[in-house]
C-alpha cells in the first residue's frame, strides 16, 4: 500500500518530455520532487507561475513564491510569473498537455467530484473547474476509500460534480485504474496488495483484464 509520497511517484512516471503540467492542491503539488532528471517539464500553476520547481528545503523558503495552494515553492531558471487571466488563457486555450488533481469522489465514468462537501463552507471551486474542462489529459491522485474505509472509486458520485467524463486515470494508494467507457480497467496494484482488496475497495464497476502486475518505480 502506497503513502503520499508512493502515490505521487507513480504520477511521475505518467510525465513525460516537453510536457506543461498543472499540478491540484494536495498530493499533485508532491509530483514536481519526483519528476526523471533527465527530462524537461513545464509545472504550470493557476496564480501565475510558469516553471515551478520542487518543493523548498527548511530554511530556504521565499514567502513571495507560492503556488495556487499557498505553498511555498521554487522556480527553476527561465521561470515566468503573470496574471491570473494569462494563466487561465493558457488553460482554457488547452496549453496544458496533463493536468494532476485531487478528488474527494471518481465515478466509473470519469466524473470527478473534488471542491465541495454539503454542509462545509468553502471559498470556491477555484481553478478546478476550469482545468477539467479544458484539459484533454486528467489523471487523478487519491486515497482509495475514505477515513471510514467506504469507496472514493464509485458508481455515481454523491457530491456535487466538478467536471463530468473527463477523468483518464487514477492512481491510488492501492491501484493504478484506467477509466473506460465500461468502468475502471486495473493497469496495476500496490506493492503487496491483492486484486481481491482492491474490488473490496471499489464501488464502480472494477475490470480486471488477466493478470495484474505489481507498480514498478
Amino acid at each position: 500500500m502506497l503513502d503520499k509520497i508512493g502515490i505521487a511517484k507513480r504520477i511521475a512516471k505518467e510525465v513525460k518530455n516537453g510536457y506543461y503540467v498543472n499540478l491540484g492542491i494536495g498530493i499533485p503539488t508532491l509530483v514536481a520532487n519526483h519528476v526523471r532528471k533527465d527530462i524537461e517539464v513545464e509545472f504550470q500553476s493557476e496564480n501565475g507561475v510558469l516553471g515551478m520547481g520542487p518543493f523548498p528545503f527548511e530554511g530556504e523558503e521565499d514567502a513571495d513564491l507560492i503556488n495556487a495552494g499557498k505553498q511555498t515553492i521554487t522556480t527553476l531558471e527561465g521561470a515566468s510569473f503573470f496574471d491570473s487571466a494569462t494563466s487561465f488563457s493558457m488553460i482554457r486555450g488547452k496549453h496544458v498537455d496533463l493536468t494532476i488533481l485531487g478528488a474527494m469522489e471518481v465515478s466509473d465514468n470519469g466524473d470527478i467530484a473534488n471542491w465541495k462537501i454539503p454542509g462545509y463552507m468553502v471559498k470556491g471551486m477555484g481553478g478546478a473547474m476550469d482545468l477539467v474542462a479544458s484539459a484533454e489529459n486528467i489523471i487523478v491522485a487519491m486515497m482509495h476509500t475514505n477515513k471510514k474505509g467506504k469507496s472514493k472509486l464509485l458508481k455515481r458520485c454523491s457530491l456535487p460534480l466538478t467536471g463530468v467524463g473527463c477523468v483518464k486515470k487514477v492512481v491510488t494508494n492501492l491501484a493504478v485504474l484506467e477509466v473506460t467507457k465500461k468502468g475502471f480497467k486495473l493497469l496495476e496494484r500496490a506493492k503487496g496488495v491483492s486484486v481481491e482488496t482492491i474490488q473490496q475497495a471499489t464501488e464502480g464497476h472494477l475490470i480486471i483484464d488477466g493478470e495484474v502486475p505489481e507498480m514498478e518505480f
